[in-house]
């Protein structure tokens, strides 16, 4: 059936009527635009709309990911504009770690009840850095991916831990090697604006952040039917048009395949040691107007925000029709972002429940999309029957 559009003349006037939507009606770009850009006086008509929508698709509660944070190593060929994470080879904090400290990180999060591994990296480092390329021989591996691959089955083996690798471009066959060993798997799209590329943007000599590449790899994931987390980047100097491009970038590729798990919609935050320093931070209104259009552009798909990057004010994105605070750890820093420390999770239940959901902990992959993981044999099937609920949550309590 072909979606019934919404359009831009009146859109925020049928705000009410948008709070009755089906998933099949869909919101056109014209009538996205026109409501990521409403006044204030609008605005809570919007967010009332996109709640209403939330409630929908997941009533009354809202998820998250009690995870360890694995930085596998923080070397990377890209060098964007806003990223504090990555380094050159003897910079000081460069690092990559052994698989003693990995398995230390693993252990240490399943005795405080964390279900998720999150492997972060850079983007291919031993194309760039020979002394990555020596690194890796010493370790015994070729790659940085077949390092990964290595380290998520050892904590899938060592542990009750569901890794989930963040590595960067990949190909259809190192998909399907990682989804051997993980659940689920992501790539933030980040923007579909190449012009972010040009020389003294935030992707300048960044060649990973091509949106056609990005693109190209999360389609590869669709084909392969691997859950996939992906999003976008917002304040690092794309529009609101270029949002809404983005999102619907996101929404297609989610029509055609049918499985992207998590849209995270993220805000730049500024930190004085990175090149873009001096760039505004985008308001907390766009926050809310970018997460309000994205649950109305997707309202059957899970979206989500991270509470440390909105505190103090982070409980009003329930109110934007948000399903879930993505990964928080109990452990570990968010080394992206290494100066907003996680909710404590007393917190995050007691701001949740005051907007009225229950807060419950989930795996690395969604309930929606755990019968078809769990239906085919091998360790990774009996890891998520040991983990999951009848609820297809996280058998720990929260």
């Amino acid at each position: 059936m072909i979606p019934s559009p919404i359009n831009s003349v009146t859109a925020l006037e049928r705000c009410a009527e948008l709070a009755e939507l089906q998933p099949e009606i869909a919101l056109s770009r014209a009538a996205a635009v026109r409501l990521i850009g409403c006044s204030d006086l609008e605005l809570p008509e919007l967010l009332a709309a996109a709640r209403a929508a939330k409630e929908r698709f997941k009533p009354g509660t809202v998820t998250y990911s009690r995870k360890v944070f694995i930085p596998l190593t923080n070397l990377c060929r890209d060098y964007c504009g806003y990223c504090i994470f990555r380094r050159d080879p003897g910079q000081p904090g460069a690092h990559t770690m052994t698989p003693e400290e990995v398995l230390a990180v693993a252990r240490a999060g399943e005795a405080l009840g964390c279900t998720e591994a999150l492997f972060s990296l850079g983007d291919k480092p031993e194309l760039l850095f020979p002394e990555m390329r020596t690194g890796l021989g010493r370790l015994g591996y070729k790659s940085t991916l077949h390092y990964l691959e290595a380290m998520c089955e050892l904590v899938l083996r060592q542990t009750s831990l569901l890794p989930h690798p963040n590595p960067g471009l990949m190909s259809g066959e190192w998909i399907h090697r990682l989804a051997t060993v993980s659940p689920s798997m992501g790539l933030m799209l980040e923007t579909t604006n190449a012009e972010l590329m040009r020389p003294g943007a935030a992707h300048d000599n960044a060649p990973d952040k091509a949106p056609s590449k990005r693109l190209r790899t999360i389609e590869e994931a669709g084909k392969q039917k691997v859950p996939f987390t992906t999003g976008l980047l917002i304040g690092i100097g794309e529009t609101a048009e270029d949002r809404v491009d983005t999102l619907l970038a996101i929404r297609d590729l989610h029509r055609r395949y049918g499985h992207i798990q998590e849209v995270i919609v993220q805000n730049f935050r500024a930190k004085p040691e990175i090149p873009m320093a001096e760039q505004p931070e985008p308001s907390h209104g766009e926050m809310l107007r970018t997460v309000a259009v994205a649950r109305l552009l997707m309202p059957a798909v899970n979206i989500q925000a991270p509470p440390n990057l909105s505190e103090p004010y982070y409980d009003d994105l329930l109110d934007s029709g948000i399903n879930d605070w993505g990964g928080v750890s109990p452990l570990t820093p968010d080394y992206i972002n290494p100066e907003k420390p996680w909710p404590h999770l007393e917190q995050l239940r007691r701001r949740t429940e005051a907007k009225g959901f229950e807060l419950r902990q989930r795996l690395p992959v969604y309930p929606e999309f755990l019968p078809a993981l769990m239906a085919k044999p091998g360790l990774l099937s009996e890891r998520l029957h040991a983990a999951v609920d009848q609820q297809g949550l996280a058998r720990r309590a929260a």
